[in-house]
C-alpha cells in the first residue's frame, strides 16, 4: 500500500525516538514490548504516539483472542501481560499455563506449547500467572522462558515453540531442589510471576500458599536463584532466610531460621542490564499475622534486595517492615527510573507498598533518596508475640492512600449512615496508627483490629507506571478497611499458636458483598463480607484512586478517583437522590503510559460479587492532570496490565480481560 504523505511523516516521526539514544531511553523500545513491564525496570512506558489525545476516541477492537479452550481456570485470575517481539505476541493461558504465540497484527494463533505435569501440575500452589520472559543473543537464538505451575523452568525456541533440548535435563530445570528442607512436595511452592533475564542469567522468584492461616510454622523458604540462560545450569542461590554464619541469621531468634518459610519474591522482579543488578521484592515470613514462632526482625523478609545478576552476591538491601505481622509485604514490581533530585542525577528504584507508602532508593548503593525515619509504634499484647519497637516511615513521598482509621473518614452521606458507621467502628480496635497490631479475637470485647489499608493493599501486584517525559510515577490503590483478628487454630489443622482471619461482621449490622468486599488471601480469593452499614463501605470515597507522584520532587502532582460509582452503591435505597460523583471503584487498576496518554481500567472485579464483578471501563487519561480524555467499555474486566506495540505501521493496545463466569480474552485495540 502506498503511504499518504501525512502518514509517511507520522511513520518517520515514530521511528525517531526508536533509533536515537536507545541506551538513554526508559521504557519499551523499537515499538516492541520485550519485558513484562515494558522494560526490565517495569516502567510500563512506551514512546509510541500514533494513538494520542486527538484520536483516542476512535479506538475500537481490532481483534480478540479467546482462552476458553485452554483448560479450566478462573479467568478473573488471568493476570497476563503479553510480550511482543518481531511482530509476535507471547503469553500464557489456561490452567496448565500453556505458552501461546499469536500474530500481533491479526491475533491468529501461530503455535502453542503444552506441558502436562500430572499430579504436580494439578496440585499447583498458584494458578494465576502473569506471563513470560524473553531472551536473545542478538542473532538467531531467541528464547521464551516459562515457569510452569508445578515449578519447573522451561526454555522454548521463540520461532517454533519447541523446548530447547539441551536446557536443563531433557528441556526442564527442577526448581524445587536446593531449598534447604526435606523433599518438597507438589503443591508447596510455585510461581505466579515471570522470571527476568539480566546478563544472560535467568533470575527466578517463587510463590507459596497464602500465610493467613498456615497449616504449620514449618514451611519452604522462597530462595532466589539464578540460572544460565544457555544451559539451565544453576549459578547461584540467595537465601532469604540466612543460615548460621550468614548475614542476618541472628535476626531469626530461637533458631526459627531452621523451620520458618515463605520469604519468597512472588511479585515481578526488576533489573538493570547496564549495572548488571536485579531487584528483588521479598515477601513476609510464615505466618502473615502471627510471628511468635519467629521472634526477631527476620532478615530478609519484607526487604528490597539488590543482587549481582551474574553471581547472586548481595549489593545492598533495605528492610521495609521489621517482623511483619500485618502482611504488608512487598507485592509490587520494583520500578527503575533516572531522576533528578535537588540538581543531582540519581539512578533510582521505587517500590509502592500495600500500606500506601512509596520507598525510593538510589539503585546503585541503596541509599534512600529522601530520609526514612524509624518511628515508634504500639507493641502487640498477643501472648508469645514479638514486635519491633520501630518501623521505617518515608518522609517523602506522602502516602498515596488513607492510612489509619479515625471517625472523620467514615461514610457520612446521610446522618443515619454516619451514626451506624460509628456504632460499627466501636466494635473494633482502631486508631490513626499504621502498624496497629492484630488482637486475639474478643480481646477487650472487640471483634478485631481494623486496619487501613487492607492487607491486600493499597497497592498490589499491578504496581505503577512511570513517565520519563514528565517524571511522574502513577500508582493505583484501594481504600478498603481490613478487620483482622487472630485466634488459636484447631490443633488437628495447624501447629501454629495463632492464625489470622477476618474479624467478622459487626453485631447488629447487615454484612454485604456488594462493594468493598475483602478477598480472603494475600493474593486473590473469594470475597468475604464488607463491614459497612447496610452493606455499604465503612469508609467514604474514593474507594479506588490513581495518584501521580513527581519522582524529581517527591510531591504529589494529582489524585483522581478511578471509575464511576459502583452500581451496588448508586442503586442503594439509603442513597436515593444523593449525588456521589465519581467515587472510584474498589479494584486494582492496571496502568500503562505512552508519550501522550495514561491508560487505566476499572480492574479485575476481585472485590465484587456476581458475574462480571467490577467495572468494564477502559480509559485514556491526560497524564499531566488525570482528566479522562476517553473511556470505552471492554467485553469484561481488565485482569492484566495493558501493553502497546507497533506492527505494520499500526499501533495496538492489548489488555487481558475476564470475569467470574466469563472466558478470558486478549483484546487488541487500535484506531481505524
Amino acid at each position: 500500500m502506498k503511504l499518504k504523505p501525512t502518514r509517511l511523516l507520522l511513520s518517520l516521526t515514530l521511528l525517531l525516538p526508536l533509533t536515537v539514544g536507545l541506551r538513554a531511553q526508559q521504557g519499551a523500545t523499537k515499538g516492541e514490548w520485550r519485558y513484562y513491564g515494558g522494560d526490565a525496570g517495569n516502567t510500563k512506558y512506551s514512546p509510541l504516539d500514533q494513538i494520542n489525545a486527538t484520536n483516542v476516541k476512535e479506538l475500537q477492537i481490532a481483534w480478540r483472542w479467546k482462552s476458553e479452550n485452554f483448560g479450566p481456570r478462573p479467568d478473573y485470575l488471568w493476570e497476563v501481560t503479553p510480550l511482543m517481539v518481531d511482530g509476535v505476541l507471547y503469553f500464557t493461558a489456561g490452567g496448565r499455563r500453556d505458552v501461546v504465540a499469536v500474530d500481533a497484527a491479526t491475533g491468529e494463533t501461530l503455535w502453542m506449547y503444552r506441558l502436562d505435569e500430572g499430579e504436580r501440575g494439578e496440585r499447583a500452589v498458584r494458578t494465576q500467572n502473569r506471563g513470560l520472559a524473553y531472551w536473545t543473543d542478538g542473532k538467531d537464538d531467541r528464547r521464551i522462558i516459562l515457569i510452569t505451575p508445578g515449578f519447573q523452568l522451561v526454555a522454548l525456541d521463540a520461532k517454533t515453540g519447541r523446548a530447547i533440548p539441551h536446557f536443563g535435563k531433557d528441556g526442564l530445570v527442577e526448581l524445587t531442589e536446593g531449598l534447604d528442607r526435606e523433599v518438597v512436595k507438589p503443591g508447596t511452592i510455585g510461581s505466579s510471576s515471570p522470571a527476568i533475564v539480566i546478563r544472560d542469567v535467568v533470575v527466578v522468584g517463587a510463590a507459596l500458599l497464602a500465610g493467613t492461616a498456615p497449616a504449620s510454622m514449618t514451611n519452604v523458604p522462597g530462595y532466589i536463584r539464578g540460572y544460565d540462560v544457555h544451559t539451565g545450569k544453576k549459578l547461584w542461590t540467595f537465601k532469604t532466610i540466612p543460615r548460621p554464619g550468614e548475614e542476618g541469621n541472628e535476626t531469626w531468634e530461637k533458631d526459627s531460621w531452621k523451620y520458618t518459610g515463605n520469604t519468597a519474591a512472588w511479585a515481578p522482579l526488576a533489573g538493570d542490564e547496564e549495572l548488571g543488578y536485579v531487584y528483588i521484592p521479598v515477601e513476609s515470613a510464615t505466618g502473615d499475622f502471627y510471628g511468635g514462632h519467629r521472634p526477631g526482625n527476620n532478615l530478609f523478609s519484607d526487604c528490597l534486595v539488590c543482587l549481582d545478576a551474574k553471581t547472586g552476591k548481595k549489593i545492598w538491601h533495605y528492610q521495609i517492615i521489621h517482623h511483619d505481622i500485618w502482611d504488608y509485604e512487598p507485592s509490587s514490581p520494583p520500578m527503575l527510573a533516572d531522576i533528578t533530585v535537588g540538581g543531582k542525577k540519581i539512578k533510582s528504584v521505587s517500590l509502592v507498598m500495600k500500606m500506601g507508602y512509596t520507598f525510593v532508593f538510589d539503585r546503585v548503593n541503596g541509599q534512600p533518596v529522601w530520609p526514612i525515619v524509624e518511628t515508634p509504634f504500639p507493641a502487640s499484647d498477643v501472648p508469645g508475640e514479638w514486635t519491633s519497637p520501630t518501623q521505617p516511615i518515608p518522609s517523602k513521598p506522602a502516602p498515596f492512600d488513607r492510612i489509619g482509621i479515625t471517625p472523620d473518614i467514615l461514610i457520612d452521606y446521610t446522618p443515619e449512615l454516619k451514626a451506624e458507621a460509628l456504632k460499627i467502628l466501636e466494635q473494633y480496635k482502631y486508631g490513626p496508627e499504621l502498624y496497629l497490631p492484630p488482637i486475639v479475637r474478643g480481646t477487650g470485647g472487640k471483634l478485631a483490629t481494623l486496619l487501613l489499608p487492607h492487607h491486600t493493599g493499597g497497592a498490589n501486584w499491578p504496581g505503577g507506571a512511570y513517565d520519563p517525559e514528565t517524571g511522574l510515577f502513577f500508582v493505583a490503590s484501594l481504600t478498603n478497611p481490613d478487620p483482622m483478628a487472630i485466634s488459636p487454630p484447631d490443633p488437628r489443622r495447624s501447629d501454629m499458636a495463632y492464625v489470622g482471619g477476618a474479624g467478622g461482621a459487626p453485631r447488629g449490622g447487615k454484612a454485604g458483598v456488594a462493594v468493598g468486599a475483602q478477598p480472603s488471601t494475600s493474593g486473590e480469593g473469594p470475597a468475604r463480607p464488607n463491614i459497612g452499614p447496610r452493606g455499604l463501605p465503612l469508609i467514604k470515597a474514593p474507594w479506588g484512586r490513581i495518584t501521580a507522584i513527581d519522582l524529581n520532587t517527591g510531591d504529589h502532582a494529582w489524585m483522581v478517583p478511578n471509575g464511576a460509582v459502583p452500581d451496588a452503591v448508586k442503586n442503594h435505597p439509603a442513597l436515593k437522590g444523593i449525588e456521589l460523583g465519581n467515587t472510584g471503584r474498589p479494584e486494582r487498576a492496571p496502568l500503562m503510559v505512552t508519550k501522550s496518554l495514561l491508560f487505566a481500567a476499572d480492574g479485575a472485579g476481585l472485590f465484587n460479587s456476581g458475574p462480571g464483578g467490577g467495572g468494564k471501563m477502559f480509559r485514556a487519561l491526560d497524564k499531566k492532570t488525570g482528566a479522562t480524555i476517553h473511556e470505552m467499555a471492554l467485553p469484561a474486566n481488565a485482569t492484566g496490565i495493558p501493553m502497546t506495540y507497533m506492527v505494520n505501521d499500526r499501533q495496538y493496545v492489548v489488555v487481558a480481560v475476564g470475569a467470574r463466569g466469563l472466558p478470558g480474552e486478549l483484546i487488541a485495540l487500535a484506531v481505524p
